[in-house]
């Protein structure tokens, strides 16, 4: 048995920057076209050797390498995966039964398996932000039943173990020292057979597999985290599929290679709540005030992106209909105050270089801040070189940009993960009573419609504190070759190559 313990404040993220090289996937391009391969460029290279418990799992889920008990279909529903069915037993308990299936290895997946990952996940030293606001306890009644108890309700249970962090692997994939390998190890249809660093992966089709048998041969897959040699890869004809095309080369792509979805991923500034300028609530106030997203959707998404509404933007679609009046805010400072209570001090402001407007809006931020009376100095970096100083809080301000529906599907984790005192992902270290009590009073809801409503109170309680200021609503840009058929454009940005995605 292994329980889940509800999590401290811990963060994970986004990561590093690596060049393109000409020759650098793994087969050329008429090579690759008749031996069934296709070649990725991803954005975001891995941060933990491609381990599900961090940020690294989306690639698992975005490659079918890896799966959970359940998936998430078009709509946003949990559908079967590794658990071919469940039932509610009672508001806390859930019985799961599995389906055949192998793991990479060879291996049974079996009810201990799943168990025994599940507690992998639980016992890590940076907790996935999926469990951030629940403790689950994982029983194996019998080979093919597991049984998931709740502490307190939890109605979106199966949409929870969704998350590509709680993707099963083999047993031989965890190490003792806590770090855990999916080389080999997953249920995909695809198999990672080699990975290079943070370089390129290998990944062969997995004859195996209980869903039946891909179309591809297998992937090759080169990590450029500059937006431009990505798009210039798949001009190039270097890469199938180049995810994540920077705005300002989306209109570049040649006709039928560049496809935009509206995402639910949302641009911010954040502003750290614990320390330094932004622990007052009228500097707070005043910053969020003075900024205006509007000014970078042509400017620095070029028209891919719609101005911030709140957290969630028109890809989450009953958001509008639902949004709730803020109320109770800090009074934003004249300019003249604001030079005074900031006199001597500068306005830290991080931006990080994997996504490629982040910088550029935040030149724009930094014009309007300035404007408004505070001294700003960026920092513009790697992710993983500025998150040990976002940790100790020696950034007032990031422009982050943040998938909502991401880890669960359902907004609820997003808000627990990200501004609950607890939250794993609290990157804006908040710590607010009515914010946590009307995350809670969200998670506790079964009912649909009032589970939304519940989660656009917790929405204006969230803005209320400035701890947030929404920029922009994006539209993801995908570039694949006319060659490729059946890539997801998925506004969840989780799933990308499955086993129907062929080359013609």
């Amino acid at each position: 048995m292994h329980r889940f313990r509800r999590p401290l404040t811990s963060l994970c993220a986004l990561l590093a920057l690596t060049p393109l090289l000409t020759g650098c996937f793994v087969s050329g391009g008429a090579e690759a076209g008749s031996s069934g391969r296709l070649r990725v460029a991803l954005a975001v290279p891995p941060a933990q050797a491609l381990s599900p418990l961090g940020n690294d799992a989306t690639v698992l889920g975005k490659l079918s390498v890896a799966e959970g008990l359940t998936a998430l279909d078009a709509t946003g529903a949990a559908v079967p995966a590794l658990a071919s069915s469940w039932t509610r037993k009672d508001d806390t308990t859930w019985a799961f039964e599995l389906r055949k299936a192998t793991f990479h290895d060879g291996t049974e997946v079996t009810a201990d398996a799943v168990v025994a990952a599940l507690g992998h996940a639980a016992a890590a030293k940076v907790k996935p932000r999926v469990l951030s606001d629940v403790t689950l306890t994982a029983r194996a009644e019998d080979a093919d039943t597991v049984t998931i108890t709740t502490s307190t309700p939890d109605p979106v249970l199966p949409l929870r173990l969704a998350s590509p962090a709680l993707g099963v692997l083999a047993a031989k994939a965890y190490a003792p020292d806590g770090t855990v390998s999916p080389v080999g190890t997953g249920t995909g249809p695809f198999k990672i057979t080699k990975l290079n660093g943070k370089s390129t992966a290998t990944l062969d089709r997995f004859d195996g597999y209980w869903g039946g048998r891909a179309a591809l041969a297998g992937i090759d897959v080169t990590w450029i985290a500059d937006g431009t040699s990505r798009a210039n890869a798949l001009r190039s004809g270097e890469a199938d599929v180049a995810e994540w095309i920077p705005t300002s080369q989306a209109k570049l792509l040649a006709d039928g290679t560049r496809h935009d979805v509206p995402s639910v991923r949302t641009d911010s500034l954040v502003l750290n709540t614990a320390d330094g300028i932004f622990a007052d609530p009228s500097l707070r106030a005043s910053a969020r005030a003075a900024v205006d997203g509007s000014a970078v959707v042509g400017p620095v998404f070029g028209g891919f992106a719609d101005p911030a509404r709140g957290l969630f933007g028109p890809a989450v679609g009953w958001a509008a209909a639902n949004r709730v009046a803020v109320t109770g805010r800090a009074q934003a400072l004249p300019v003249a105050d604001v030079q005074a209570r900031t006199q001597g001090r500068t306005l830290r402001l991080a931006a990080y270089t994997n996504r490629a407007e982040l910088p550029e809006a935040a030149t724009v931020l930094q014009q309007q801040l300035e404007k408004a009376g505070f001294t700003v100095q960026q920092d513009v970096r790697e992710y993983t070189q500025m998150e040990p100083d976002l940790l100790a809080g020696k950034y007032d301000a990031l422009v982050f940009s943040r998938v909502t529906l991401l880890d669960t599907g359902d907004a609820v984790a997003f808000l627990a993960s990200d501004f609950a005192g607890t939250g794993v992902y609290n990157i804006a270290r908040l710590h607010d009573g009515q914010v946590d009590q009307a995350i809670a009073a969200a998670a506790q809801e079964s009912d649909t419609a009032r589970r939304q409503q519940k989660i656009m109170r917790a929405e204006a309680e969230i803005l209320r504190t400035d701890a947030v200021v929404p920029l922009v609503h994006e539209k993801v840009v995908q570039g694949i070759s006319t060659r490729v058929e059946g890539v997801v454009l998925d506004p969840r940005e989780r799933s990308l190559i499955t086993v129907g995605t062929r080359l013609k």
